[in-house]
């Protein structure tokens, strides 16, 4: 009978030399004997049932505590110091008892030697070691009791000889990882600590590049909030002021205006203008239109064939149909219009619908998606080209959104005393009336602009998006802005407004959940959904937005009328620090 078995260790013949003992890498390995069985002294069974002793107090000890936070609303992350210190004690015995236990059994059971080592002992001597072998006991991993020696080679026939390798593996010979190491690694692939994750990421970027990230901030961020919606792959965060303009007097209510800029006067300038409104009464606002777009683009063979789904969709008799399709994708997704532009057999559909307190992007698209779907079946030539073709159109200056709108079209106004004017702003009426036709109309009309008839429509609009968690590259449209001003009451006093058609703004998902951008968001009332009355929220900080344009235009253009622009930037927005010195 055939009978083979590996031993665990390298074989040695009985009458050859025996092997010096070989020190493991381990610290809690022990050295082999010359009869090749471990010692095990007495002071390691101490050290061992201490350390389980120790393991189990400590484990019990951390589940009461976390019993007790749980009962009393208390965060997991707050320990206090002999939390920390069971924490670590715990951890280091549990990678004890790890190292001790498991990690050298099962490199008993695979770190095996190769067969080749028995081409080079003879006969005899291999069968005297195995037969002599299998007879006493062994360690465990080494051998089982009471199991029949599986040898590699026929005991009676000599073993034919093996080709040696030219290289053999050494087992031993491994990537020395500390505890820390492995425990990195892991947390990196798994992704469960993004702050750990984010601190190899960045040390290995500064090895990559030869460049120090020294002046990026990195602790002190919740990088757990920002998985998978917000930034990939981060290495820290940039650090920009908010600064407080108001109170904004509108709509009989007072907000302090949260703006996130590094621009000095921006925010000084803004207040200014809340003041002279706040003076004068306050502004008012009205809502005009709430609906996102998507407009994807569709081919077909023929231009009749995509007239034919142009009046399809626009007629009403097919609305409620495609209404209750595009509504099913979301709870608060509601279908508004649809039309269509033909450029050949090529035809682009603009879709516009409710998106509740969120900004709605991902939104419409999915009503959209689920609306193409629906309509390959009745239009089975149609070829959907992609999602969006630009004529929705989003973080682009487009006519259609100037004309259409797009997310919510505010108009503000204001009536400012001309006393105000001249104590506040430090000009009078008739000079701001004349600069804002020369310049805010004239002036961008000679520049062929497209939305951009204001003084610094964007510069408001921006601060407020980084502070309260909005898109910012959704500045280019929502900017959209024309500014007009005239003298109202026999020309004492100054009528100002600002006409924005496309603020897209939402108080849910993207960065609005965000700490510091939630705070900014609770600071305005406009935190979150609104359960009674959904979209209300994010229709109200579209008015403050609003409101907050309309104060720095008045402050802005009176400052220019004033010739005080230049003045006040070399104040304010000009640093007297030693830059060599602040860059070191």
């Amino acid at each position: 009978m055939d009978v083979r078995r590996r031993p665990s260790k390298p074989v040695v013949a009985v009458d050859s030399p025996k092997p010096k003992a070989k020190r493991s890498t381990s610290p809690l390995k022990h050295y082999v004997d010359e009869d090749t069985s471990l010692k095990v002294s007495p002071s390691l069974y101490l050290l061992n049932a201490s350390v389980i002793c120790a393991f189990f107090t400590l484990l019990c000890y951390l589940l009461s505590r976390s019993h007790d936070k749980m009962r009393s609303s208390s965060p997991f992350h707050v320990l206090s110091t002999l939390e920390l210190a069971a924490l670590v004690a715990f951890a280091a015995s549990f990678v004890y008892l790890l190292i001790f236990f498991g990690v050298e059994f099962f490199r008993s059971l695979l770190l095996r030697p190769s067969s080749d080592l028995w081409a080079d002992c003879e006969e005899e001597k291999v069968v005297s070691v195995v037969a002599e072998g299998f007879l006493r006991k062994a360690p465990c991993g080494q051998a089982l009791d009471g199991e029949t020696p599986k040898l590699d080679f026929d005991p009676v026939k000599p073993a034919a000889p093996k080709a040696k390798p030219v290289e053999t593996e050494k087992w031993d010979e491994q990537i020395d990882l500390s505890e820390e190491d492995e425990e990195v690694i892991a947390s990196v692939v798994a992704g469960t600590t993004p702050s750990r994750a984010a601190a190899v990421r960045r040390e290995a970027l500064q090895r990559m590049t030869g460049k120090s990230l020294a002046g990026l901030p990195l602790e002190g961020f919740d990088y757990e909030s920002i998985l998978g919606q917000c930034c990939e792959m981060p290495v820290g965060y940039v650090q920009i002021p908010v600064g407080i303009a108001g109170p904004l007097k509108l709509d009989g209510r007072e907000y302090s205006v949260p703006m996130a800029t590094t621009e000095g006067c921006l925010v000084a300038s803004t207040n200014r203008g809340c003041k002279a409104i706040a003076m004068s009464g306050g502004a008012n606002s009205i809502l005009l239109r709430d609906g996102m777009t998507r407009a994807p683009i569709v081919r077909f063979g023929s231009a009749k064939r995509a007239a034919e789904l142009k009046f399809y969709l626009e007629s009403p008799a097919n609305f409620e149909a495609l209404s209750s399709v595009f509504n099913s994708s979301s709870r608060f997704a509601r279908l508004q219009s649809i039309k269509g532009a033909i450029a050949g057999k090529n035809l682009y559909l603009r879709f516009s619908c409710s998106t509740g307190d969120a900004m709605g992007m991902n939104m419409v698209s999915k009503g959209v998606q689920n609306i193409m779907d629906f309509l390959q079946k009745d239009f089975p030539g149609m070829d959907v080209m992609g999602i969006s073709s630009n004529f929705c159109s989003d973080k682009k200056p487009a006519a259609v959104n100037w004309i259409e709108g797009r997310g919510k079209s505010v108009v503000c106004e204001a009536v400012i005393k001309g006393d105000v004017v001249r104590k506040v702003l430090k000009t009078s009426v008739k000079a701001l009336v004349e600069l804002n036709m020369l310049k805010n109309l004239t002036g961008s009309a000679m520049a062929g602009a497209l939305g951009g008839f204001n003084a610094h429509a964007s510069n408001i609009v921006t601060a407020i998006y980084i502070a309260t968690g909005q898109d910012p590259a959704q500045n280019v449209e929502s900017s959209h802005c024309i500014t007009m001003m005239e003298a109202v009451n026999d020309g004492k006093d100054l009528h100002v407004s600002v006409t924005m058609p496309s603020i897209e703004v939402g108080t849910v998902g993207g960065g609005t959940q965000l700490a510091s951008q939630s705070a900014c968001l609770n600071l305005l009332g406009v935190k979150g959904a609104n359960r009674e009355a959904p979209g209300s929220n994010s229709r109200l900080l579209a008015t403050v937005v609003a409101g907050s344009v309309l104060a720095g235009e008045l402050s802005l253009m009176s400052a220019l009328v004033a010739g005080q622009l230049v003045k006040s930037h070399m104040k304010y927005n000009r640093s007297n620090k030693d830059a060599s010195k602040v860059s070191s």
